[in-house]
């Protein structure tokens, strides 16, 4: 007698063969039934969908049937036979029922259906249990399985960068400092100021933003490598986008240049949400049936359309041209917001787009400038709902102009000598960018909230579970 997923049972049934006896353990959502027979739900996360299990009353314990209520761990064994109701394929006529952990009805928060994303996110450790948050954690391992399996079939080496860290990446300066030092008793120096180097490490740490500068030291050694680590932001912000722990995927290509990084993006990106379609129809069409009707046509829409590339300047003047009125206004120099990314995405072109050479004022310092010396090899690639989903450069190779780019941003080059380091020892043309993967699942799954597509969510005063 075997043990079997339901998922092998649902979709694989000739591997058992209908006839024959299947074991199958997992947790029950619904328990129907009348004085005679009991029909119950049964999910083991291995698929959104449940099988069947068909129980006649007479052949079991009163106790044992009475408590097989939702939430319940079952273990059962039985007949795989075909199904003679609706909605599957098969069904398990029941000969053994093991209750392995009994679920308090009046107890279990999941008890009912419909609650709100809000209250799941108050039970984080509950909530991978319903459709929504299985589904998202499936995709979720499916996409990390995609992302390694694209970098490894091209030829890229996956790189550990550190999670912690001295230097700050994206200028941000919102960061988490690392310590061991007693916080009651800080040590000063001189100045009043805290004395660092008492410190473990002896000198000023924090969480990593981002893993780039590091993962550029390996590309300039290896030619091809990314990384796909947690990263870490200390901005207090309560925004559906915003998550103070996050992953990020950063790869960094020797030898490449903005057109080679734009290429790249676009394969890869594709790649990803092509095995999402192949490998998750199941997840995704009940994301789209419950959640987002317009899910599955979106991700095929980023398949079957060819990236539209052009300037940051050129879509100034498609904005400002629009006539549509903005929350933010519109003019050469300024960031641009979603609203302004989703106008060009959804309404302009009704394509995904590449923007690219964004003024040297809003980008980071180790982009590379062009020739205008105005704007920078900088490009980001737009989603429709989303907005910008990727953000990426050719960096800046030459040794002079990444002095005074640095110096002009007024950032401490003894924080930065080795980066620099890098362009004076067989400095080479290289590129890459970063995606958050956060940011992904939120357009593969349709989701609103970015608390939602990651398994403990850590925001400002939430470090709960």
């Amino acid at each position: 007698m075997s043990k079997r997923t339901i998922k092998d049972l649902l979709k694989k049934p000739e591997i058992v063969g209908i006839g024959n006896q299947v074991t199958v353990q997992g947790w029950v959502r619904t328990k129907r039934g009348n004085n005679t027979i009991a029909f119950i739900a049964l999910n083991d996360g291995s698929i959104v969908h449940n099988i069947q299990i068909v129980a006649e009353l007479s052949q079991f314990d009163e106790n044992v049937i009475k408590k097989v209520t939702t939430g319940a761990s079952l273990r059962v064994t039985g007949k795989l036979v075909e199904s003679q109701g609706k909605g599957q394929a098969v069904e398990i006529q029941a000969s053994e029922i093991v209750v392995l952990g009994s679920a308090d009805p009046e107890l279990y928060p999941l008890q009912k259906k419909g609650h709100s994303m809000e209250y799941l996110r108050e039970i984080a450790h509950l909530r991978p249990r319903t459709n929504y948050f299985g589904c998202v954690l499936r995709l979720r391992h499916a996409m990390s399985y995609a992302i390694h399996t694209y970098f490894h079939n091209h030829g890229y080496f996956y790189m550990h960068t550190p999670i912690i860290t001295a230097s700050d990446a994206e200028g941000a300066g919102a960061m988490f400092t690392v310590t061991t030092m007693d916080l009651n008793n800080v040590p000063k120096n001189a100045n009043g100021e805290v004395d660092y180097t008492q410190d473990f490490f002896g000198k000023h740490t924090c969480l990593t933003v981002s893993g780039q500068l590091e993962g550029e030291l390996g590309a300039l050694a290896l030619g091809k490598i990314y990384t796909f680590g947690p990263t870490f932001r200390a901005e207090n912000s309560n925004t559906p986008r915003h998550l103070a722990e996050f992953w990020m995927i950063e790869p960094e290509v020797a030898f490449f240049d903005i057109v080679d990084n734009m290429d790249m993006a676009e394969d890869f990106i594709k790649f990803l949400v092509r095995f999402a379609l192949e490998n998750n129809m199941d997840d995704l069409q009940f994301l789209n049936d419950m959640f987002d009707k317009e899910l599955i046509e979106r991700l095929h829409f980023v398949v079957d359309n060819k990236f539209v590339r052009l300037t940051y300047t050129e879509a100034i003047d498609i904005l400002i041209k629009s006539g549509r009125k903005f929350e933010y206004k519109v003019e050469w120099g300024v960031d641009l917001h979603a609203e302004h990314e989703r106008y060009l995405v959804e309404n302009h072109f009704k394509k995904p787009v590449i923007l690219t050479d964004y003024p040297k004022e809003i980008k980071a310092f180790y982009m590379k400038l062009n020739e205008d010396g105005k704007t920078v090899r900088a490009m980001d690639v737009l989603f429709p709902k989303i907005g910008e989903i990727i953000g990426g450069s050719e960096r800046e190779s030459d040794y002079e102009k990444l002095l005074q780019r640095i110096r002009d941003l007024h950032i401490p080059e003894k924080d930065v000598w080795w980066y620099l380091e890098t362009r004076k020892f067989g400095t080479v043309p290289h590129a890459g960018f970063g995606l958050g993967f956060e940011r992904l699942m939120l357009f593969v799954t349709g989701m609103q909230n970015i608390r939602d597509v990651i398994p403990f969510p850590r925001t400002p005063q939430n470090a709960e579970f």
